[in-house]
């Protein structure tokens, strides 16, 4: 007998009926044939594939779906139980469960998982989402280099969210600096004066209020500066948000997207939200260190000790460790103030503040800042050391120090040295001949007591002689072959022995050399070094105040 092929609409017919059970079912219900044709539907079945001849889906030659027919012919005609397929129809999902009939005929029931899917869809995106701020995240805070910063947030807005980016940094003056990326482009930074009333939203956002919707904003009012350069195509789609900083806004974030790709979703725009937020935290954190670290060096610079130098013919080197590797300054210091000519004395101090770290070399500045201001009165000791220590008995501070004044002028190729000790290691004397002497110097320190007292001592340099200044960081250090043992004044004087007739320079890393090697890998604390150096061989070519110019007597060449 000759069977014709159904349709949806016009089923074959066949043995399988469907009744009103089947057409009341909540499920489309088809019945097909060994060779794929439909037998019967239910009315559900009918609209579904109703629909789906609206919308303009092809249907295999029996009528099924063809994801339906492929299950079907797929099925095996003994053994195990067939499996469910699951496919689309009419803009919706379903999972088909086949049913075996005796004739050899298959019942498929077809239960909708449109919404499930969706949900799994959502929810697969909303994961994906995550993963991706999370990697957002650990790649902006990897660097709180500001540009490298807006470099990186460019990029990966670029790669991730739209056909390309733009970084709006907030205003220096009347200029802004600006951070373009692009889908396979380089990064490009450029600062430039912009008319934020340009680009809708823009000047608000720079202030930190909410973004304006996409839809108000027309891509074709969109400035030139906007589009990053080489960047092909129009313009079909723009978002606006701020980049929330700590305070205060951190610049905006401008995505473009192609008119040739699909306009910005309401998901997609609530998603460019959340990474502005991390990238807004990730900017403003590296702008707010680079202030910080801006400030810092300022500081440091005034903190650091100066560079030294010959000066009126004598030779000036100083050599500072601070406790800690990774620290600049602490509780050591010195500094050596130039007459105003050859004839006046050179002021030179070192000193040692109690205690180490950053907190120590705040006292130290304010010491360092009151000897400036006490300059005028240096030829007086004992004048200086007094009004210091009421300064520092009037101060917040607790802490003491220890000091070394040293009043330095040159005559007749000889260095003359007034020294006073004020609770300090006394100052050691070179000898050409290798003799080292202990000036006969001592006082009380300052800081601690209302009143200090002081023993001056007056000491000459000839040529090739050195007069040292240190701290107890270097007597101190503790190390050597069982690394308990103190380096001691006995060990520095020994070494000094050797340093006869040296520069003033390779004397104190001498000194540091040998100290830093007693300590080894040890602990220790700050160990400053200066050298006051008659050289060897010298000449007297300064003359009294009055002949040549100031600057020809104040350095030699």
């Amino acid at each position: 007998m000759i069977r014709t092929s159904g349709t949806p609409k016009t089923p074959r017919g066949g043995d399988v009926h469907v009744g009103t059970t089947w057409n009341n079912a909540p499920y489309p219900v088809v019945v097909a044939d060994g060779g794929g044709d439909i037998v019967e539907t239910n009315e559900g079945a009918r609209r579904l594939f109703a629909h789906a001849e609206e919308a303009g889906e092809g249907l295999a030659a029996g009528g099924l779906p063809h994801w339906l027919a492929q299950a079907h012919h797929r099925l095996p005609s003994a053994g195990a139980p067939p499996a469910a397929v699951s496919g689309a129809v009419a803009g919706r999902t379903f999972e088909a469960h086949p049913s075996l009939v005796e004739n050899g005929d298959v019942v498929w029931w077809l239960v909708e998982d449109t919404d499930l899917r969706r949900a799994e869809q959502a929810l697969r995106g909303e994961r994906e989402r995550a993963a991706l701020l999370a990697e957002i995240s650990g790649a902006l805070l990897s660097s709180l280099n500001v540009e490298r910063c807006a470099e990186v947030t460019a990029r990966m807005a670029a790669d991730h969210l739209a056909d390309a980016a733009v970084i709006v940094a907030p205003a220096q003056g009347r200029r802004h600096a600006l951070t373009y990326a692009q889908v396979g482009g380089e990064v490009t930074q450029a600062v430039v004066s912009i008319d934020a009333r340009t680009v809708p939203g823009l000047a608000e956002a720079l202030q930190g209020f909410p973004p304006v919707p996409t839809r108000w904003i027309d891509p074709d009012d969109v400035p030139g500066w906007v589009v990053p350069p080489g960047f092909a195509g129009v313009i079909g789609s723009v978002i606006v948000t701020p980049l929330p900083g700590h305070g205060v806004p951190a610049g905006v974030l401008i995505l473009l997207r192609s008119s040739t790709h699909q306009a910005f979703t309401d998901g997609e725009e609530v998603f460019a939200r959340l990474f502005a937020a991390r990238a807004g935290a990730a900017l403003s954190a590296a702008r707010l260190y680079a202030e910080q670290a801006s400030i810092t060096a300022t500081l440091l610079r005034e903190l650091l000790p100066p560079r030294l130098e010959r000066v009126y013919g004598v030779e000036y080197a100083g050599v500072y460790r601070a406790s800690q590797d990774h620290e600049r300054v602490g509780g050591d210091f010195y500094d050596v103030h130039p007459g105003a000519d050859a004839s006046k004395e050179t002021f030179v101090v070192l000193g040692d503040v109690a205690g180490k770290g950053l907190e120590a070399a705040v006292l130290t500045g304010k010491i360092r800042s009151v000897l400036h201001a006490l300059l005028p009165l240096s030829g007086d000791h004992q004048q200086v050391l007094v009004l210091l220590n009421d300064a520092l008995m009037n101060s917040h501070h607790t802490r003491f120090a220890t000091l070394v004044l040293a009043s330095v002028r040159r005559s007749s190729g000889q260095v003359l040295l007034r020294l006073t000790s004020a609770g300090h290691l006394p100052p050691l004397i070179v000898r050409a001949d290798g003799r080292v002497e202990e000036a006969a110097t001592g006082g009380t320190l300052v800081g601690a007591l209302p009143e200090v007292r002081a023993r001056s001592v007056d000491v000459v340099l000839e040529p090739g002689e050195t007069c040292l200044l240190y701290t107890d960081g270097i007597t101190e250090a503790r190390g050597g072959p069982l690394g308990d043992q103190l380096y001691g004044e006995e060990r520095l004087q020994e070494a000094l022995r050797e340093c006869a007739r040296m520069p003033a320079e390779a004397v104190v890393e001498r000194v540091q050399m040998l100290a830093a090697q007693w300590l080894g890998g040890g602990r220790h604390d700050d160990m400053a070094t200066l050298a006051i150096t008659n050289p060897a061989g010298a000449h007297d070519e300064f003359h009294e105040v009055g002949h040549g110019s100031r600057e020809s007597q104040r350095r030699e060449p």
